[in-house]
């Protein structure tokens, strides 16, 4: 009996499902595919990661005596769909039977859903146990919650995996030390030097594919220095745990000027593609703070990243799809300003923020929630089209972990399903945590008028805007409070002057 076992982009992990129990006569398929490559505009060096590590991941494959079929995306025959090439592998190899994974998406699994019928073959889709916490897990920890919070989930995880627990009590006392992870970069500061690694002949190649076939999209395709080999990210994982994680905790918040990795760990584009684990991500950490290497603040930090938030939101995408992304509790409807992809923005902020991303494919998180992402949310921006920039532009995006993060976290779409309030502010805090505004034409400290931050009266538009729907939130109650002794007249100016702002946006680009 002949097994066709089916690896996705995503799924680059010697211990994948689909690949155990496999026999001498199985063939392992793996594809490029134009509607994956191209279902948004993908940034350059995403697709160019993508497709090197998983050429690499063949080839090591190759090594261990597996037979593999690859579809190089430019193959003559190449149907351009997984489906597609799955059809044309069950011919090619006169498979019995098909093995694969289940999918990061929706849109795939549904697509899966068809392949028995239409390849008139059995076809297996196993669990993806590289999470650690399954879908029905989650559905059991979600049941009858009104709302989906992190905190709760989080400490659930810390019991069920003993990660940071003494004596069945979390590490230090405390479940959380996000208050003491909120510290702004010093002046002056130096940040170490990033292991990036150099392109071999095989990454070339694929660099010169992207540059051909994609080379429009947004984003900067060289200097390209992602991991693409296991041997590689886990240089990448142990670079971060020695040089970074000490002071991961301390600075997670901060933004600066021309450093668009700071102090993160710049992994979850090896995390999201299979390179690493999430268990041997947290264990690494959790081993640094057991020798004194890292301090536990910046340790549960990292943790609660990992652990916490990238579980949690892959649990919510399963639990709440396909009707999750339709929701829209603001009534968002403004179009996506065209600076998004040009970059071409008088607001510093904005402009370093989408500059790191066209350069890197990378923006860390406070960049993302706080600057782009509160600009979007501010604006009143469609979601559905704020989550296609952020799905196209960065390396780590996948559909399960942008979508709830961007339509939730940042969009607030989801009404409050999994936060408690918009994340929204003012100038204010990007001064505070950033060197941004030191070099913008608008001052902060101008709360309205000519030479005005545009966020600080957003700000306060958007809390008149959306008083409907949030002046009952108990976490919102201090700037309502502030808002009725701003008087009729002043609010109907902060209104006016941000409505006018916004139309003069340019969308096309």
């Amino acid at each position: 009996m002949r097994v066709l076992r089916f690896i996705l982009g995503d799924q680059l992990t010697h211990t994948i499902s689909a690949l155990r129990d496999i026999g001498p006569d199985d063939v392992v398929l793996m594809a490029e595919v134009a509607e994956e490559a191209s279902y948004v505009p993908h940034h350059p060096q995403k697709i160019a990661f993508l497709f090197s590590a998983m050429r690499h991941f063949a080839d090591d494959l190759r090594g261990r005596g597996i037979t593999v079929d690859y579809v190089e995306l430019h193959a003559d025959g190449n149907t351009g769909s997984l489906t597609g090439e799955l059809l044309r592998a069950v011919r090619r190899h006169a498979a019995d039977a098909v093995v694969a994974t289940e999918p990061g998406e929706w849109r795939v699994e549904a697509m899966m859903g068809t392949w028995a019928e239409a390849a008139g073959v059995p076809v297996e889709i196993r669990t993806d146990d590289r999470f650690l916490c399954s879908r029905p897990q989650f559905a059991a920890w979600a049941a009858d919650r009104a709302s989906l919070r992190l905190e709760w989930f989080y400490r659930a995880m810390r019991e069920k995996t003993g990660l940071l627990m003494e004596d069945g009590k979390p590490a230090g006392g405390r479940w959380n030390f996000d208050a003491e992870n909120r510290k702004p970069l010093p002046a002056r500061h130096t940040v170490p030097e990033r292991r990036r690694f150099v392109p071999d002949a095989l990454t070339r190649d694929v660099i010169e594919l992207v540059r051909r076939r994609f080379g429009n999209n947004f984003g900067d395709l060289e200097p390209f220095g992602w991991a693409v080999t296991r041997a590689e990210a886990l240089q990448a994982l142990a670079d971060f745990v020695t040089n970074f994680l000490p002071s991961f905790g301390d600075y997670q918040d901060a933004m600066k000027t021309g450093e668009g990795f700071l102090y993160h760990g710049v992994i979850s584009p090896y995390l999201n593609a299979g390179l690493l684990t999430a268990e041997e991500v947290c264990q690494a950490a959790v081993a640094a703070y057991a020798a004194d290497a890292a301090p536990l603040n910046a340790v549960e930090g990292f943790l609660r990243q990992v652990l916490g938030w990238r579980e949690f939101i892959r649990g919510v995408y399963w639990l709440k799809m396909p009707g999750y992304e339709k929701t829209n509790a603001l009534g968002a409807s403004r179009p996506l300003p065209a600076f998004y992809w040009t970059g071409d923005t008088d607001m510093n902020c904005l402009r370093q923020a989408i500059g790191d991303t066209r350069r890197q494919a990378y923006a860390h998180h406070i960049q993302r929630l706080m600057v782009t992402g509160n600009f979007a949310l501010l604006a009143g921006v469609r979601p559905a089209e704020i989550e296609e920039w952020y799905l196209a532009v960065y390396a780590d995006a996948y559909d399960w972990v942008e979508l709830p993060n961007v339509h939730g976290m940042v969009m607030f779409a989801d009404g409050g399903l999994m936060s408690s309030k918009p994340y929204v502010a003012g100038g204010n805090y990007i001064d505070r945590m950033s060197d941004y505004c030191d070099a913008c034409r608008y001052d902060v400290k101008l709360k309205s008028g000519v030479g005005a931050c545009p966020f600080n009266y957003l700000y306060w538009a958007f809390l008149i805007d959306n008083a409907p729907s949030l002046q009952g939130n108990h976490r919102l109650g201090n700037q309502y409070r502030t808002l009725e002794r701003f008087g009729p007249e002043r609010r109907a100016a902060l209104q006016a002057e941000a409505h006018a702002f916004l139309d003069a946006l340019p969308s096309d680009y």
